[in-house]
Protein backbone atom coordinates (compact mmCIF):
# COMPACT_ATOMS: atom_id res chain seq x y z
CA UNK A 1 0.00 0.00 0.00
CA UNK A 2 1.65 3.87 -0.78
CA UNK A 3 0.50 6.97 0.50
CA UNK A 4 -1.44 7.50 -3.02
CA UNK A 5 -4.00 4.50 -2.67
CA UNK A 6 -4.50 5.49 1.05
CA UNK A 7 -5.84 8.65 0.11
CA UNK A 8 -7.56 6.77 -2.89
CA UNK A 9 -9.64 4.37 -0.23
CA UNK A 10 -9.95 7.05 2.11
CA UNK A 11 -11.60 9.52 -0.54
CA UNK A 12 -14.42 7.34 -1.75
CA UNK A 13 -13.37 8.38 -5.07
CA UNK A 14 -13.61 4.80 -7.45
CA UNK A 15 -10.26 4.15 -8.57
CA UNK A 16 -9.07 0.82 -10.00
CA UNK A 17 -5.35 -0.69 -9.98
CA UNK A 18 -3.39 -1.89 -12.61
CA UNK A 19 -0.10 -3.46 -12.06
CA UNK A 20 2.63 -4.39 -14.79
CA UNK A 21 5.58 -5.88 -14.87
CA UNK A 22 8.52 -3.05 -15.38
CA UNK A 23 11.80 -4.12 -16.70
CA UNK A 24 14.50 -2.11 -14.78
CA UNK A 25 16.43 -1.65 -17.86
CA UNK A 26 13.82 0.75 -19.16
CA UNK A 27 13.87 4.42 -18.15
CA UNK A 28 10.71 5.65 -20.59
CA UNK A 29 8.68 4.48 -16.99
CA UNK A 30 5.07 6.19 -18.83
CA UNK A 31 5.26 4.88 -21.92
CA UNK A 32 6.32 1.54 -20.64
CA UNK A 33 3.24 1.89 -18.68
CA UNK A 34 1.42 2.45 -21.53
CA UNK A 35 2.33 -0.07 -23.54
CA UNK A 36 2.04 -2.77 -20.72
CA UNK A 37 -1.40 -1.89 -20.03
CA UNK A 38 -2.31 -1.77 -23.69
CA UNK A 39 -3.89 2.04 -23.51
CA UNK A 40 -3.11 4.75 -25.36
CA UNK A 41 -0.14 6.99 -24.11
CA UNK A 42 -2.43 10.02 -24.43
CA UNK A 43 -4.60 8.87 -21.28
CA UNK A 44 -1.08 8.00 -19.25
CA UNK A 45 -0.12 10.79 -17.85
CA UNK A 46 3.22 11.03 -16.42
CA UNK A 47 4.14 12.93 -13.07
CA UNK A 48 7.09 15.79 -13.22
CA UNK A 49 8.75 17.31 -10.43
CA UNK A 50 9.40 20.77 -11.47
CA UNK A 51 11.20 24.00 -9.81
CA UNK A 52 9.29 27.20 -9.74
CA UNK A 53 11.83 30.47 -10.16
CA UNK A 54 14.76 28.21 -9.40
CA UNK A 55 13.51 26.96 -5.76
CA UNK A 56 9.76 26.32 -5.21
CA UNK A 57 8.95 22.41 -5.87
CA UNK A 58 5.55 22.09 -7.70
CA UNK A 59 4.50 18.78 -9.88
CA UNK A 60 3.20 18.70 -13.46
CA UNK A 61 1.02 15.72 -15.06
CA UNK A 62 1.19 15.41 -18.72
CA UNK A 63 0.38 12.90 -21.16
CA UNK A 64 2.78 10.20 -21.65
CA UNK A 65 2.88 10.93 -25.13
CA UNK A 66 3.62 14.90 -24.89
CA UNK A 67 6.53 17.19 -23.54
CA UNK A 68 5.98 19.62 -20.98
CA UNK A 69 6.66 23.14 -21.69
CA UNK A 70 8.22 24.39 -19.15
CA UNK A 71 7.22 28.49 -20.20
CA UNK A 72 3.73 27.31 -19.66
CA UNK A 73 3.86 25.82 -16.70
CA UNK A 74 5.76 28.57 -15.45
CA UNK A 75 3.11 30.77 -16.46
CA UNK A 76 0.03 28.42 -15.43
CA UNK A 77 1.37 28.84 -11.77
CA UNK A 78 2.36 32.28 -11.97
CA UNK A 79 5.96 32.14 -11.65
CA UNK A 80 8.86 33.43 -13.75
CA UNK A 81 10.50 30.32 -14.46
CA UNK A 82 10.09 26.60 -14.60
CA UNK A 83 12.79 23.96 -14.35
CA UNK A 84 13.20 20.28 -14.00
CA UNK A 85 13.81 18.98 -10.37
CA UNK A 86 16.62 17.54 -10.53
CA UNK A 87 15.61 13.69 -9.96
CA UNK A 88 17.19 13.32 -6.26
CA UNK A 89 15.29 16.38 -5.50
CA UNK A 90 11.91 15.21 -7.02
CA UNK A 91 12.16 11.82 -5.19
CA UNK A 92 13.16 13.89 -1.49
CA UNK A 93 10.07 15.88 -2.38
CA UNK A 94 7.46 13.76 -3.19
CA UNK A 95 8.94 11.01 -1.03
CA UNK A 96 8.39 8.07 -4.24
CA UNK A 97 11.17 6.77 -6.75
CA UNK A 98 11.75 8.38 -10.05
CA UNK A 99 9.39 6.20 -12.56
CA UNK A 100 6.69 5.45 -9.13
CA UNK A 101 5.93 9.67 -8.72
CA UNK A 102 2.21 9.93 -7.92
CA UNK A 103 0.96 12.67 -7.87
CA UNK A 104 -0.91 12.09 -5.06
CA UNK A 105 0.60 11.43 -0.90
CA UNK A 106 3.89 13.60 -1.65
CA UNK A 107 5.79 13.97 1.57
CA UNK A 108 6.17 17.64 0.99
CA UNK A 109 2.85 19.49 -0.01
CA UNK A 110 3.30 21.02 -3.65
CA UNK A 111 1.34 22.87 -6.23
CA UNK A 112 -0.20 20.19 -8.69
CA UNK A 113 -0.85 21.45 -12.41
CA UNK A 114 -2.73 18.79 -14.90
CA UNK A 115 -2.59 19.23 -18.78
CA UNK A 116 -6.22 20.30 -19.56
CA UNK A 117 -6.19 17.86 -21.99
CA UNK A 118 -7.06 15.44 -19.15
CA UNK A 119 -10.62 16.28 -19.22
CA UNK A 120 -10.66 14.91 -22.81
CA UNK A 121 -10.91 11.26 -20.98
CA UNK A 122 -13.22 9.30 -18.94
CA UNK A 123 -10.77 7.90 -17.15
CA UNK A 124 -6.98 8.60 -17.21
CA UNK A 125 -3.91 6.60 -15.69
CA UNK A 126 -1.39 7.54 -12.92
CA UNK A 127 0.67 6.28 -11.19
CA UNK A 128 0.25 4.77 -8.16
CA UNK A 129 3.56 5.70 -6.06
CA UNK A 130 5.42 2.45 -7.50
CA UNK A 131 7.05 1.27 -11.04
CA UNK A 132 4.73 -1.03 -12.10
CA UNK A 133 1.74 0.47 -10.24
CA UNK A 134 -0.66 2.29 -11.85
CA UNK A 135 -3.96 3.64 -10.84
CA UNK A 136 -6.86 4.57 -13.16
CA UNK A 137 -9.49 7.33 -11.64
CA UNK A 138 -11.44 10.16 -13.57
CA UNK A 139 -9.82 13.46 -14.25
CA UNK A 140 -11.97 15.36 -12.14
CA UNK A 141 -11.53 13.37 -8.94
CA UNK A 142 -8.26 13.47 -9.44
CA UNK A 143 -7.88 16.64 -10.25
CA UNK A 144 -10.08 17.70 -6.94
CA UNK A 145 -7.88 15.19 -4.64
CA UNK A 146 -4.69 17.19 -5.99
CA UNK A 147 -6.13 20.33 -5.70
CA UNK A 148 -4.87 21.08 -9.08
CA UNK A 149 -5.03 23.97 -11.49
CA UNK A 150 -5.29 22.91 -14.79
CA UNK A 151 -3.59 24.25 -17.90
CA UNK A 152 -2.23 23.95 -21.41
CA UNK A 153 1.24 22.64 -20.37
CA UNK A 154 2.14 19.91 -23.18
CA UNK A 155 3.70 20.24 -26.25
Amino acid sequence: MTPAVKILENSGVPFMIHRYPHDPKNEAYAMEAAEALGISPHRLFKTLVILLNGCKEAVALVPASKRLDLKAVAETMGAKSATMASPEVAQRAAGYVIGGISPLGHRKPMPVVVEEAALDHKTLYVSAGKRGFQVELGPKDLIRLCKATLGKISK
